[in-house]
């Protein structure tokens, strides 16, 4: 349980940042130079960010939750009780943009052509972007119990904390938003450490990140 601390407050500033990032928004940030409300296009990196991310987050969000039905371990537990929470709040926010812009919550597009990466997402088996389970991987997970389920939990988080911060440093790169910058790079520290934090889990379990 020494890592609890660590996680509830990591959480509980996510959360904060997320309200204030969302206030902003709301106010007429547009535009990482602050100049006007111009409204992001269909096809930008920004409208792109926001569909695509919204949808992996979801997975995150029903992997944390499948798992906190299937272990005891209180570590274990909160750590997907707190993925589970702040990603569901920041695909809210990603979901509330596209309604304040007045764009379309899905596209015709590939997942990730706004990366120029289209082609990178086959949906293979439900896998729709880098880093995401597969359906059968999501299968497996709802029938495993205690260790095992704690150990492939971690290790499909690990490799969606991976995707996501791929996605979340293009967005850095190419999204215009100003505060969807800011939210972007702010997934990108948050889920690099969490990476760090479920090694250590890992290890404790006698298992490691999957190649």
């Amino acid at each position: 349980m020494r890592h609890a601390g660590w996680i509830a407050g990591a959480a509980a500033t996510v959360l904060v940042a997320a309200g204030a990032i969302t206030y902003a928004v709301a106010d007429g940030d547009a535009s990482s130079s602050g100049s006007g409300t111009r409204t992001p296009a269909a096809d930008s990196a920004d409208a792109g960010f926001a569909r695509d991310m919204a949808v992996h987050h979801q997975q995150a969000v029903e992997m944390s939750y499948i798992v906190r039905d299937r272990t005891k371990d209180v570590e274990v537990r909160r750590l997907a009780y707190d993925i589970a929470q702040t990603q569901a709040n920041q695909r809210g926010m990603l979901l509330g943009w596209l309604d304040l812009w007045e764009l379309p919550k899905v596209s015709a597009d590939a997942p990730m052509t706004w990366m120029g990466m289209g082609d990178m997402a086959s949906g293979k088996d439900g896998s729709l972007m880098p880093g995401m389970a597969t359906n059968t991987e999501m299968k497996r997970l709802g029938t495993l119990d205690g260790k095992q389920a704690e150990i492939f939990y971690l290790q499909l988080m690990t490799d969606h904390h991976k995707g996501g911060i791929h996605m979340a440093e293009g967005c850095v790169a190419k999204c215009t938003v100003g505060v969807e910058k800011r939210l972007a790079q702010g997934m990108v520290d948050a889920q690099q450490s969490e990476i760090k934090l479920m090694a250590d889990m890992l290890k404790e379990r006698g298992a490691k990140a999957r190649d």
